[in-house]
């Protein structure tokens, strides 16, 4: 008897690991004799590059970078077992976790410590890249992490902008002669399950900025900034990404990730489980353990434990879920 156990973390209480190793012991007490096959499994948000890097036999790397307030600290990110692809968090470099209550405004919290991490993977040979954009503190389109990597936005006075959300309204147009030519070569990914557009009542800034720090007099600004910088886009690359969904995650980082790096938008819990050649450790597999801290509508939007059922469903596996 084969049992594959496949569990998220409980938020706040257990990672991953620490659920699916209690829920192991468990199965082992009823069934002594069972193969019981452990898979870290993830959808994107919290716990996912441990998960890929574990599933892949990676390892882990950390430097020098900035945070959201541009303050120097050390981020990591993760490396696959060969070395080709950079798993990367917004929230190690570029999250709300990373600052006081008191010190939250997105208008001034910037994405270029993310940017950082993604330029020593580039150092280090990467060339495919998967972008988490949950737990961010940021809503400046994703400007920061584009400047670390050589854009230049440019105001009306041909001067360069800073750093932060507020910058956005500033930007009157882009310079693509300082990007690094390696960038034209890698493929990025973003694992999302956001639905949310850049702008306007269901956008980045009305959703999420309140909780970064926003308030009723810089939400609008922050809006506005949003719909300018699509306006940009749209001007200097020809791209409209003014209603796609999900361009508003990680306060719309997942918008500049798709206009200047040409990234995709896949399933958090899709790409994870393709990782990890899910389908692969399922096969004999008599039944399945899934779960995660509170399974709610949240959970059908494609979160693990539907992910783990719909994978085991092609293969007729029945599945049980904590």
């Amino acid at each position: 008897m084969k049992i594959v156990v496949a569990i998220d973390s409980f938020k706040g209480c257990l990672s991953s690991e620490a659920v699916e190793a209690a829920a192991a012991r468990g199965v082992a007490d009823v069934f002594p004799d069972a193969e019981i096959l452990c898979v870290s499994v993830a959808d994107g948000g919290e716990g996912t590059v441990e998960a890929l890097v574990e599933g892949t036999n990676g390892r882990m790397a950390t430097i020098a970078v900035h945070d959201p307030l541009m303050r120097p600290i050390q981020a990591s990110y993760g490396l696959s077992g060969d070395g080709q692809t950079a798993i990367i968090e917004m929230s190690a470099a570029s999250g709300l976790t990373l600052l006081s209550e008191e010190e939250r405004d997105p208008l001034r919290a910037t994405t270029y410590g993310t940017g950082e991490l993604i330029l020593d993977a580039l150092g280090r040979g990467c060339r495919r890249f998967i972008l988490g954009a949950g737990g961010s503190a940021t809503n400046d389109a994703g400007i920061g992490m584009l400047q670390a990597l050589g854009f230049r936005f440019i105001d009306s006075s041909g001067l360069l902008i800073g750093k932060g959300g507020e910058t956005m309204q500033q930007i009157a147009d882009v310079d693509f002669s300082h990007v690094l030519p390696s960038l034209s070569t890698c493929r990025f990914r973003l694992a999302t399950d956001v639905k949310n557009p850049l702008f306007g009542p269901e956008g980045a800034a009305y959703v999420f900025a309140r909780q970064k720090g926003g308030d009723d007099r810089t939400i609008p600004m922050l809006d506005e900034g949003l719909r300018h910088f699509s306006e940009v886009v749209k001007r200097s690359l020809h791209k409209d990404i003014s209603k796609i969904p999900g361009a508003g995650a990680g306060g719309g980082f997942a918008a500049g990730c798709l206009a200047f790096l040409n990234a995709s938008m896949v399933s958090g819990i899709t790409l994870v489980l393709e990782q990890l050649r899910f389908d692969e450790n399922l096969r004999g597999a008599s039944f399945v353990i899934t779960g995660e801290g509170r399974m709610d509508a949240q959970t059908l939007q494609g979160k693990v434990p539907v992910g783990v059922a719909e994978a085991a469903s092609r293969q007729q596996i029945p599945v049980y879920a904590v």
